[in-house]
């Protein structure tokens, strides 16, 4: 076997993508628009045209709250479906896209890893179809669009000091985040504060996730609030005029990617919100043709279950219909030993007292997942060449305990076939009845809902605001968005806001930092601690390790 991910995925042998879509799921070729041999994405109207047909079920993969030991949720998620594929069901896995910023940062590519990726991993990582580049490019129209307004007359008495709608691009560059623009005189515009998001943050990329058909794009790309007039008046993207022209490089971008596994399965890659500072996952459109189009679809939601999970459920299925029939939570032994007190130069020790200590993350998730949202549950151990059989039995014995089943899956070695018995515990858990619930209803104040996230989800006391956060929280409930869920931007390594608070810490504040308003995609989001939405380069990127060699190959890919 290779010993790395991209040497893997070129030693698959890949079926043309239009045979993947005619012998595992139906579709014509005129239904495709292909994008060379492996890629395609799904014509609008077809998709449209499967309304009528009968749904599958729904299964979510979340995990434990992320460290820097790795997880592999991605993998575990296409290894499940490949495993599902395996005892002959008729499966479409649904994953985001992976952004720029991280493949050339610290946290490498999203295409999963050793026998469970999805392929081409090359041309998933880099430049997918386009979609990012879209996204970012409609977004910058519309930025574009307000200091030209501005240039030339300012009609709409539009605010400079309240100008909201920042700039974005999809690298990891921290001395974007706070910026000054329009620079060198009156031929330049006005000169005002700004700031860059990363492209995952950008509301265009949530409202392309949300997003039903063309029609509901442009509607919610017209309702985006780019700033306040000097009378405090909400100023919309739609007056002005460019929602049309965003909609436009958006058209193809709405388009689900059809790519397959290297078991040659296939599956839905669309959308790439992090969870981390956005809502963290695929597109609706995505998610609704694939439960259309197979029995089971299997699809992950970013990080950790209270941040990936809970947004899933709270901003995603409550805003389309969407209702997950069972959860997969993800765990490895060394990321449970690390939240168990353990550095991470020790971890490839047994350390059964720490692995046990670490076991308080994986019950709070569980109890999110079973008694605050209803979901039927099992864990899968994602196995590590160093994990002992006494660490594995004492995950089974403390896990069972629980009332939860627990299965060690090897697909990173051995492809789905390695995690057939988790995949028969999905099986059998959808056969269940579940009633997902919401962690808050519509009509709570948006106060209320980030309070109840803090304490149910989190383990919080509660949450601590300055007075200008509380008061911009006030103001948005009294202009009629209270009925909005809220999306919390924080850290993916803790429950708390200190990412160096490992375990299931309780009794924190959450510290909402700034809020802002997602009018289009239909959501607020409170920006909780440190947690930035432009990342910065890590002192040792995987740029540096990223290169072409002679025969023109990409090397140093992960």
């Amino acid at each position: 076997m290779p010993d790395n991910d991209i040497d893997i995925a070129r030693a698959a042998h890949l079926h043309r993508i239009t045979d993947i879509a005619r012998q595992r799921l139906g579709i014509d070729d005129e239904h495709l628009v292909p994008y060379g041999h492996h890629k395609a994405k799904l014509a609008l109207p077809f998709i449209a045209s499967l309304a009528a047909r009968p749904r599958g079920r729904l299964v979510l993969v979340t995990a434990i709250s992320p460290t820097p030991a790795g997880e592999g949720k991605t993998t575990t998620t296409i290894g499940l479906g490949d495993a599902m594929a395996q005892i002959g069901k008729k499966t479409l896995i649904a994953l985001r896209e992976p952004s720029l910023g991280p493949v050339f940062g610290l946290k490498g590519g999203a295409t999963g890893g050793g026998r469970a990726q999805v392929a081409p991993m090359e041309d998933i990582n880099l430049h997918f179809n386009g979609d990012f580049h879209a996204i970012a490019s409609a977004h910058n129209l519309l930025a574009a669009a307000i200091d030209n307004h501005i240039h030339h007359g300012n009609a709409l008495d539009l605010d400079l000091r309240r100008i909201s709608w920042r700039r974005v691009m999809d690298m990891n560059d921290r001395a974007l985040r706070q910026t000054t623009i329009a620079l060198g005189g009156p031929g330049a515009g006005f000169p005002r504060q700004d700031g860059f998001d990363i492209v995952a943050a950008s509301e265009v990329m949530a409202i392309l996730c949300l997003s039903e058909s063309l029609a509901d794009l442009k509607q919610r790309l017209a309702r985006i609030v780019v700033a306040e007039t000097r009378s405090r008046r909400p100023v919309l993207a739609a007056e002005l005029g460019v929602h049309g022209a965003m909609a436009v490089l958006l058209k193809d971008a709405l388009a689900p990617n059809l790519v397959q596994t290297l078991e040659n399965n296939p599956a839905l890659v669309h959308g790439g919100p992090f969870a981390n500072i956005a809502h963290g996952c695929n597109s609706v459109l995505a998610t609704r043709a694939a439960l259309h189009l197979a029995d089971y679809v299997v699809t992950e939601a970013g990080f950790g279950a209270d941040l990936g999970a809970e947004k899933f459920i709270d901003i995603k299925c409550r805003a389309s219909g969407l209702r997950p029939a069972a959860a997969v939570l993800v765990a490895t032994v060394r990321a449970l030993k690390f939240h168990g007190g353990v550095e991470l130069a020790d971890l490839g020790r047994e350390d059964l007292p720490a692995l046990q200590r670490g076991m308080a993350n994986l019950e709070r998730h569980l109890h999110n997942l079973r008694e605050v949202f209803g979901l039927p549950c099992v864990v899968a151990i994602n196995h590590f060449a160093g994990d002992t059989e006494a660490e594995h039995a004492l995950l089974r014995q403390h896990i069972g305990g629980l009332g939860v089943a627990v299965h060690t899956a090897r697909h990173y070695t051995e492809g789905g076939r390695g995690a057939t018995a988790l995949a028969q515990e999905v099986v059998r858990l959808c056969e269940q009845v579940a009633e997902p619930r919401l962690a808050y209803a519509d009509g709570e104040t948006l106060w209320d809902k980030i309070n109840l996230l803090a304490t149910r989800i989190y383990g919080a006391a509660g949450v601590r605001a300055a007075p200008a956060v509380r008061a911009r929280i006030e103001a948005l409930q009294a202009a009629g968005h209270g009925h909005l869920p809220v999306c919390v931007a924080k850290t993916q390594y803790s429950f708390s806001t200190d990412a160096k608070l490992r375990g299931a810490p309780s009794g924190h504040l959450l510290d909402v930092r700034e809020v802002r308003l997602a009018a289009g995609a239909g959501f607020v989001v409170m920006i909780c601690g440190e947690i930035m939405t432009m990342p910065g380069l890590p002192r040792s990127p995987a740029a540096e390790r990223i290169d072409l060699d002679e025969a023109g190959e990409i090397v140093g890919l992960s």
